[in-house]
């Protein structure tokens, strides 16, 4: 098994004269940070790879900390006299006296996720046979499977930060993803089905039954084509494990992010403490699980990865904080500043965030609803933190009919509100899984990591098409 490679993008002494720059005019925090960035994707349609694509990235950025100002600026490559240029025009938008940064430590790289084969390491043949064996076993499922689509994709993100508060770290991350999407046609209707395979890892990943991911989504599909017009109304729906997380994540997790609760722009602003669920709901935001998507030795700010629990027996009892908004709360970091690029600011963002497993199996959760609606998985939805109100598309739900799961359903769709919701989850499964997707926010994009297990809402109002 490899570990990852020692790292270092900068020396030590070089950084410490580009944030001694950055603070030439003042400023309470300065950092540097660097990162160098490849990747490849490969993707086939209608059988065949038609598209490899593969990017290399190298860059640093430059910013100072200064009250309640944010003063940032970027540079592409890692060249003294670039680096010293980006730190002196941050240092120029302020206006104070200098400010001398603490001597950096040794440079710091914690144990991340252990990489057993390295993706590059692996013949861009065997990804693209992968991609065809994908094609097969879906179109094996069925001759109403008209149209398969595959992708597989690597990324490989090494990133060094310094910061005028001694700072010196690293980290190597490493995350392969292989997805298909599965299109069904049968007199005349249409759907489709998706499923992926993904994490923090190395090609090891895909040693077991890979294809099984095109044989799920196909699965999908088909089961989509026989689906009768959903019921409209209140009723008990119960959420599935994995794709279900989404619904926590979007709904919940958004609105527990530091900068939204800051600018009171959630509805969990200033209620930490208060019963705002079930007693029997506890959740976290966890971004040192090992191998998962939303998984990294450090975050974006180089504040080390943990487990924070947000919700306790459905109090709330912590936010989720990058380095900026805690400072301004005199609260710590929960590990949680991430940014997409060295492009880009830090911001509070998720990791992998879930509602931790209960003691119900999920077949008693079912069992004992008369009349309800299973919502399996999910096709996005929109959410205005502000007030917790959402409403959220159902790719695959089923009718839950004394106790039984039966007929699959179109046109579900999930309307309520976030607080409302956390207050009338009565039964969680022992079925907690993650699902890997990308998270948007303030035109940055982070990989997350959404789960938990089985969970029941007892009403919420489903929009449908039988009415």
């Amino acid at each position: 098994m490899a570990s990852a490679e020692r790292l270092q993008l900068f020396e030590a002494d070089l950084a410490e004269r580009v944030l001694a720059r950055a603070l030439a005019s003042g400023g309470e925090f300065a950092e540097l940070y660097a990162e160098r960035r490849s990747s490849l994707s490969l993707a086939l349609d209608d059988r065949k790879v038609e598209r490899a694509q593969s990017g290399r990235d190298l860059g640093a950025s430059v910013r100072v900390v200064a009250g309640e100002a944010t003063y940032f600026a970027y540079v592409d490559g890692l060249a003294e006299p670039d680096l010293a240029r980006v730190a002196d025009t941050v240092a120029a938008a302020v206006r104070a006296g200098a400010t001398r940064p603490r001597p950096l430590g040794e440079l710091e790289q914690p144990a991340g996720q252990a990489i057993e084969q390295r993706p590059e390491d692996v013949e861009p043949g065997r990804k693209a046979q992968m991609l065809h064996q994908c094609d097969e076993r879906a179109r094996a499922a069925s001759p109403d499977v008209s149209q398969v689509s595959a992708n597989y994709n690597e990324d490989r993100r090494q990133l060094q930060i310094a910061n005028s508060e001694g700072l010196l770290v690293a980290d190597d991350r490493t995350r392969v993803r292989l997805g298909v999407q599965v299109v069904a046609q049968r007199e005349g209707r249409v759907e489709t089905g998706s499923e992926s395979l993904a994490g923090h890892a190395g090609f090891e990943l895909f040693t077991g039954d890979f294809a099984a991911v095109a044989g799920q989504a196909a699965e999908r599909a088909l089961t989509m084509l026989d689906a009768r017009p959903a019921p409209a109304g209140p009723t008990t729906v119960v959420v599935g494990n994995g794709f279900g997380g989404v619904l926590f994540h979007e709904a919940t997790g958004h609105g527990l992010e530091a900068d939204a609760v800051q600018k009171r722009a959630s509805v969990y602003a200033g209620r930490l403490g208060e019963q705002l669920a079930s007693a029997i709901v506890v959740a976290y935001d966890d971004g040192s699980l090992p191998g998962e998507w939303g998984t990294d030795a450090i975050d974006d700010e180089g504040t080390p990865s943990q487990s924070t629990r947000v919700l306790d027996e459905g109090k709330l009892c912590f936010y989720l904080y990058d380095l900026t908004r805690a400072r301004k709360d005199g609260s710590r970091s929960t590990g949680n500043g991430r940014r997409q690029s060295f492009r880009h600011l830090p911001i509070p963002r998720m990791t992998n965030t879930y509602i931790a497993p209960g003691p119900a199996a999920p077949e008693d959760i079912i069992g004992d609803v008369k009349r309800g609606v299973f919502a399996k998985s999910f096709a996005g939805g929109q959410v205005e933190p502000a007030t917790g109100n959402f409403v959220f598309g159902v790719s695959e739900g089923y009718l839950i009919e004394n106790g039984k799961v039966t007929a699959p359903l179109k046109g579900v769709t999930l309307l309520g509100n976030s607080l409302d919701v956390l207050q009338k989850i009565d039964a969680i499964g022992n079925d907690l899984a993650f699902k890997s997707g990308f998270c948007g926010k303030d035109g940055q994009q982070v990989p997350v990591g959404t789960g938990q297990p089985t969970v029941r809402i007892s009403a919420l109002t489903v929009g449908g098409t039988d009415v």
